[in-house]
């Protein structure tokens, strides 16, 4: 049997030892930490399709709400653009968006309705994976276990040990340039840091997750019309690249965010102006008042800078490197993973 050694137990890593498990390899996947503590279990848990570029990228549901005419009008082009029918978006008007989601109780003039887009649970996905994994047999999660550097087809850990295999991957998240020989693969990359929330459970139902217009101007798929009508932000919302995304988890209780920082070093204090921001928004998008703030966080994940999906290099005969997919990892790793497979000659 053929060995494979994932490194990074996030979910890209996850999902490549998934596939190399089903194309017959047994693995070792090591995680630096006791379990994964970066932005793969720090996020929305949100599988979507609705704003993903065209091309490469390509059910809970998900309403993207328009609050304004200009908001609307942008909507309405879009959903007459092919591109709409192909990601099964369509149009609503506010009596269709209250049928479909009731927790929408606020003044709007629109949605966008994607019925391909889906939630999971991020802190629970990579166990459940990982557990999956280990009924399948040949496969090992070996947490603490620190990569400190590379040979060809092979890591060595920080103890020593050397981890031989006919193909190994760096899924390393973040941490892109934290091992030496990592500068080929971390070229046109760069760290995002968002801050996210919590809300104590919430009485009501959500039967789709939520996004606001300022979606728009964040995800690629909506590039393909012009976004002018949306006007300018308000000034904590251009300060911190801000959209309201919102999803109501299993126990109840709200996810809220995001924010977006480029610009390293970040600052570790969590910013008050933003969260105050994005929870006046929830609330005028449900009409009501939420439960109280439970917890607040941040996040730190690897983007690409140009329009590559992800970046993945070679470096070194049977070791890749892969990283950067930016905020779209629970979206895009499947397919990622399986395109790293192909690239290596495995399919």
């Amino acid at each position: 049997m053929k060995r494979a050694v994932v490194v990074g137990g996030g979910v890209l890593g996850t999902w490549h030892a998934l596939e190399l498990c089903q194309a017959g390899f047994s693995v070792d996947h090591l995680e630096a930490e006791a379990g994964p503590t970066g932005a793969s279990v720090r996020n929305f848990g949100l599988v979507w399709v609705s704003g993903r570029r065209s091309g490469a990228e390509r059910s809970h549901g998900s309403l993207t709400v328009a609050a304004t005419d200009g908001e609307r009008k942008v909507m309405w082009e879009f959903a007459q653009h092919e591109d709409a029918a192909e990601r099964s978006i369509r149009f609503l008007e506010p009596d269709e968006v209250l049928a479909t989601n009731p927790a929408v109780q606020g003044e709007i003039t629109a949605a966008l309705w994607c019925t391909e887009d889906a939630i999971v649970e991020p802190r629970r996905v990579l166990g459940a994976l990982r557990d999956y994994l280990v009924g399948r047999g040949a496969y090992e999660f070996r947490p603490r276990c620190r990569v400190a550097a590379l040979d060809d087809h092979a890591v060595i850990d920080v103890s020593g040990r050397r981890w031989e295999a006919d193909l190994v991957v760096l899924a390393t998240g973040a941490a892109y340039d934290h091992l030496p020989g990592l500068d080929a693969g971390a070229a046109g990359l760069r760290r995002v840091r968002l801050q996210m929330l919590e809300t104590e459970p919430f009485a009501g139902t959500l039967t789709t997750s939520l996004a606001d217009a300022d979606s728009l101007r964040y995800y690629p798929a909506y590039d393909v019309v012009s976004q002018d009508a949306l006007g300018t932000q308000n000034e904590v919302s251009a300060a911190h690249h801000l959209q309201l995304l919102l999803v109501q988890r299993l126990d109840g209780s709200l996810t809220i965010g995001d924010t977006h920082a480029y610009g390293e070093p970040f600052d570790f204090d969590l910013s008050e102006d933003p969260t105050l921001e994005l929870l006046d928004r929830a609330e005028r998008l449900l009409g009501q008042r939420l439960p109280a703030v439970a917890r607040r966080w941040e996040g730190v994940y690897a983007q690409c800078t140009d329009d590559r999906v992800c970046a993945r290099t070679e470096l070194s005969p049977g070791v890749w490197m892969v990283t950067g997919p930016g905020g779209r990892g629970m979206t895009c790793s499947p397919a990622i993973a399986a395109d790293t497979l192909t690239a290596a000659g495995v399919h």
